[in-house]
């Protein structure tokens, strides 16, 4: 056109400019500029950027930027803000960085809706601190951040219900900033923020949030309680779900089955069985149909309660609501009957779903039209493998093992401990270090638990070479004993005799970083009581209670009794009023907690089985019972004497007060001339008891008495004799003729 004297407007010009670097031939586009006489102004500097920036030309963008400085013009707001979107739209955040520190410091602002538009891009790429200082600058600005800022941030952190602790931190912070200036946050990052919180465990300020955001007209819907609810189920805050659930309907907001089958599943994980049917049955009464997943819920802890009756009649409504059990629902059968102890059942269940069932069984889980069959999962053959192990039928479990893999399933590690586990509770070692060879053959790493089971089962064999050897290829492997490891090591070495070893045990135990718990504890100390090392016993009391592990009535039973052994009765009796004032739990519930990880024998061996059985208290009365032996077989009587005194005002039981164990006690007062006492302590038990005392206890009584020169009691008891239901045949026989 310029060559047939036709002239070229300004704005044609920019155009061609524009589209040649879109082409990324930009050179032409200089040549056309210079050619026509343009000087590189602002406008046209920046239509040519936005070219460049189209066919991704970055760096030549950039040197346009410095030439329109070089001609001494000095880029404007619409020059930085095309290249932003040019560089944000091809997610250039580097440049972007550069391009808001220029622009800022020229006195040039992003727009609200470009500053919006970059926020959402570094949240999006994880760069939350840079998009938190993104939210200053637009403050620094004077572009106030507003509703959608803070829910793009927030939202950005939140989205997906997981955050990590420091972007929850920076959350909460913006969080905190955003209510000063009266923003809200959307229904959805409301329920994704509290949901971040409740998983941090949070919970006070997941409430407070939804409250604060209903005070600014937020409504909660039920998907909110739900998302919620179930937070606070999968912590296992159990209590707090209730109470947030119950507080959602006083709402009048309508739970729905996804918040009754949350719910549900969470109680009955924690064995509050009766709540959650009480929830079932509510769900029904709304018109809320229970699903698949409610059922198998509810079912599962029927099974596991042994509650087999309600499962079954659960099992068969379901049917009949014409809800189909999937895989879930059997593998939960299976698995919930084995613990339940009927593994015979649960092979039923497994024989229909692979479609051999061949019983007419129609009782039990096997009725209705819609009963369907299933594929077994690992799952499934790994609770009837652990099922049949527990009732010692390891020979079917190996069996089913085989069938598994023979179907295509891979046995995990959950599979093959319970194996070797059920091979050596019934003591075939040999076969358990086979299926150990196939995991490992199998490319499965053996676990602690796989190694503690063979340790175990070797130190009962006492093959504790083999076991020894087991534990150094278990460290080999990298593969460090937890304290249920050393804890079977320290207590079969200390069984043998073997005490030196099991305290070198339980020594390295600890310098390899795991602590002892009070059953470790408990069992080195027993067995250096049993050689005679009493000293060292209440040294590693000491030690246990400094390192905050504290002892529970078994371990003040085993050192009260290896006290009192040796003659420590002062150090006994301080164990004894120790054990009373802070450890000892009252009822029986506590007491089977404290004796969890003792074994029944062991239990046994210290008197204290039978007390735990048949009373419904902590069984003190033992440890009363060897200190009173202890002290009055020392010559300590008035001690001894206390301690009967303190015992007998208490509400312990008194299975050691008969007249049969108690005669060596009243015979040593009676010879030491504490007659009173004596016959006190006689008295209390006849009183206590409905028991004839034998008459060599009534000689010893008189005895005592004409000591003492106390002539008309002893021929009142004399007299008392005479009256008694007392064989006298022998002893009249043995007398003089």
């Amino acid at each position: 056109m310029s060559d047939y004297g036709c002239s070229i407007d300004r704005i044609t010009i920019g155009h061609f400019a524009h589209a040649l670097c879109k082409a990324k031939r930009w050179q032409e586009a200089l040549g056309l500029l210079e050619k026509e006489n343009f000087m590189l102004d602002t406008v046209f500097c920046t239509q040519m950027i936005s070219g460049l920036l189209e066919a991704s030309l970055f760096e030549e963008a950039m040197s346009f930027l410095h030439r329109l400085r070089s001609n001494g013009y000095l880029p404007n707001v619409v020059t930085y803000r095309t290249m932003l979107s040019g560089f944000l739209k091809k997610k250039q955040l580097g440049w972007c960085k550069r391009i808001i520190n220029m622009m800022i410091m020229e006195g040039c602002c992003p727009s609200p809706s470009l500053f919006n538009s970059l926020l959402h891009a570094y949240c999006s790429a994880g760069d939350y601190v840079y998009a938190y200082k993104l939210l200053k600058k637009m403050d620094a600005c004077g572009c106030k951040p507003g509703y959608v800022p803070y829910n793009i941030f927030i939202g950005g952190i939140c989205g997906n219900g997981e955050a990590s602790s420091a972007l929850l931190d920076l959350a909460e912070k913006v969080y905190a900033e955003m209510l000063d200036t009266g923003v809200v946050l959307n229904s959805v990052n409301i329920v994704n923020f509290a949901e971040c919180l409740c998983s941090m465990g949070k919970f006070d300020r997941a409430f407070r949030v939804i409250k604060e955001m209903m005070s600014k007209g937020f409504v909660p819907v039920t998907s909110t309680y739900t998302k919620v609810i179930g937070c606070l189920c999968q912590a296992s805050k159990v209590e707090e779900a209730f109470l947030l659930f119950e507080e959602m309907k006083s709402n009048c907001i309508t739970p729905d089955v996804y918040t009754y089958t949350i719910l549900i599943d969470a109680f009955c994980k924690v064995g509050l069985i009766q709540q959650a049917r009480s929830w079932f049955d509510e769900m029904s009464r709304y018109g809320c149909t229970p699903n698949v997943v409610t059922y198998t819920a509810l079912i599962h802890a029927y099974l596991k309660a042994k509650l087999v009756s309600e499962a079954n009649k659960l099992f068969m409504s379901m049917l009949d609501m014409g809800c189909v059990p999937d895989l879930v629902t059997y593998s939960a059968l299976i698995d919930g009957l084995c613990k339940a102890g009927n593994a015979e059942k649960a092979c039923q269940i497994y024989s229909k779903m692979m479609g051999t069932y061949e019983g007419n069984d129609v009782d039990m889980y096997f009725g209705g039209n819609n009963a369907s069959t299933s594929e077994p999962n690992v799952f499934t053959y790994g609770a009837l493998v652990d099922g049949l192990c527990k009732v010692h039928k390891v020979a079917e479990a190996r069996d089913l093992l085989d069938a598994m893999i023979l179907a295509g399933h891979e046995p995990n590690n959950i599979v093959y401990d319970a194996l070797i586990d059920g091979f050596c509770k019934v003591g075939k070692i040999d076969e358990a270090q086979i299926v150990l060879t196939r995991m490992s053959q199998s490319g499965h790493t053996p676990s602690v638990y796989t190694y503690s089971s063979l340790i175990d089962r070797l130190f009962k064999d006492k093959r504790l070479d083999h076991a020894l050897k087991i534990l150094s290829k278990m460290l080999d492997n990298s593969c460090a004993p937890n304290v249920v490891t050393y804890t079977e090591m320290v207590d079969g070495l200390c069984k043998v005799g073997k005490t030196d070893e099991a305290y070198k045990l339980f020594r390295m135990m600890e310098e390899k970083g795991c602590s002892p718990d009070v059953v470790t504890y408990t069992a080195m100390i027993d067995g250096l009581g049993k050689a005679n090392k009493v000293d060292m016993c209440l040294e590693l009391y000491n030690q246990m209670i400094a390192k905050g592990c504290a002892p529970n009535f078994i371990t003040y039973s085993v050192l009260i009794n290896h006290c009192c052994a040796v003659g420590f009765l002062d150090e006994a009796l301080e164990l004894l009023q120790e054990m009373k004032q802070t450890y000892w739990p009252r009822n029986v519930a506590g007491s089977q907690k404290v004796i969890e990880g003792f074994s029944r024998k062991f239990i046994a061996s210290l008197g204290l089985l039978e007390e735990i059985s048949k009373y419904s208290s902590v069984p003190m009365a033992p440890a009363y019972k060897i200190l009173i032996n202890s002290f009055y077989q020392a010559g300590r009587l008035d001690k001894a004497f206390e301690l009967y005194k303190e015992v007998t005002s208490s509400s312990l039981c008194f299975s050691f007060l008969k007249l049969n164990t108690c005669s060596p006690f009243i015979e040593a007062l009676c010879l030491a001339s504490k007659v009173d006492k004596a016959f006190e302590l006689y008295s209390d038990i006849t009183w206590r008891v409905d028991e004839i005392p034998e008459l060599a206890l009534l000689f010893c009584l008189i005895n005592g008495l004409l000591r003492v020169e106390k002539w008309e009691e002893a021929m009142l008891l004399c007299y008392s004799i005479c009256h008694m239901s007392i064989q006298w045949c022998e002893e009249q026989s043995s007398g003089p003729g």
